[in-house]
């Protein structure tokens, strides 16, 4: 039963990739969720200078799953940088750097920096919806989506992800925007709203931010309309994030045109050994469906 998968010329074992935010801090951490099952590892956001982020609570559990306002957290770019190239010398898996800018020359900077450290790929994070400081995530333009793309691109040879959020008018229109300025995957999505949660005893939100990302099975039906949207109009392969918590989900992401599955909240949920479960439960399914490889399955809802 084959369930590699393709991004960009790099082959990865099985397609679940840890998602940027969870487990992404630390080499080891980043380890860990290799040594558990996922074939590619994605760090937190890492931005140019060091921010503390939101003050606590940044994170609600709900029935459906998490609200959360981290507010980009992340050490100096020097940590950072070092903590990355632990990663990239001791992963047995593709680490893929994830990054963020207040500007598109930022993006560019960053580019340039974190590729000194030699991941497999860069990840460009221009949908974070809960930070109000930066306003209106540079994702939700088509055109200063293709600026960052090409400014990334001009910094770095090495692949370039861009994430996309799900809170726009016409996520086909930004698709084809980044592919045309020279990503060479997508991925999709980050997480929706920002939504909010109010105790009701004392009357105020939960978060510090009072508002946060919304992610978990309840975002699963948006990833999945946003993905098929996406497959249907660009060429290059597309990484579905979104709610992915079993081996059925993931088919489902796979269906709608994901050639790998990003995992974030399940880590939360069902543990770190998620990704071996996602990809034991795949396989259990492709045996009972008549799947030999993975390639039968992405794209099979669009006929």
């Amino acid at each position: 039963m084959d369930v590699s998968t393709e991004l960009a010329g790099i082959r990865l074992n099985n397609p679940t990739v840890l998602a940027s935010g969870v487990l992404g801090v630390t080499a080891s951490a980043l380890k860990r969720a290799s040594a558990s099952g996922a074939a590619a590892v994605i760090t937190k956001s890492i931005g140019p200078q060091k921010r503390r982020g939101h003050e606590n609570p940044v994170v609600v559990e709900l029935d459906c799953g998490l609200l959360n306002a981290i507010g980009l957290s992340c050490p100096d770019p020097e940590e950072s940088m070092g903590e990355l190239k632990k990663a990239v010398d001791s992963v047995d898996a593709p680490v893929i750097a994830s990054f963020y800018g207040k500007s598109i020359s930022e993006y560019g900077y960053m580019a340039e920096l974190l590729s000194k450290a030699e991941p497999a790929f860069l990840e460009a994070n221009i949908s974070c919806p809960n930070v109000r400081e930066f306003g209106k995530p540079f994702g939700s333009s088509a055109k200063t989506a293709g600026k960052i793309t090409r400014a990334v691109k001009n910094a770095t040879d090495l692949p370039l992800i861009v994430k996309l959020t799900p809170n726009v008018v016409d996520i086909k229109a930004i698709a084809l925007e980044v592919e045309k300025n020279g990503a060479d995957v997508i991925s999709a999505i980050n997480t929706l709203g920002p939504g909010m949660k109010i105790d009701v005893v004392s009357g105020r939100p939960v978060l510090s931010n009072k508002f946060g990302g919304l992610s978990g099975p309840c975002i699963k039906p948006v990833a999945v309309r946003c993905v098929y949207d996406i497959y249907d109009v660009v060429e290059i392969p597309v990484i579905g994030v979104g709610g992915i918590e079993s081996g059925e989900d993931a088919v489902e992401m796979l269906m709608a045109g994901a050639s790998a599955v990003g995992i974030g909240t399940a880590v939360w949920h069902r543990g770190v050994d998620v990704f071996r479960e996602v990809t034991d439960e795949l396989r259990d399914f492709m045996k009972e469906q008549g799947y030999s490889r993975l390639e039968e399955i992405i794209g099979r809802a669009h006929g």
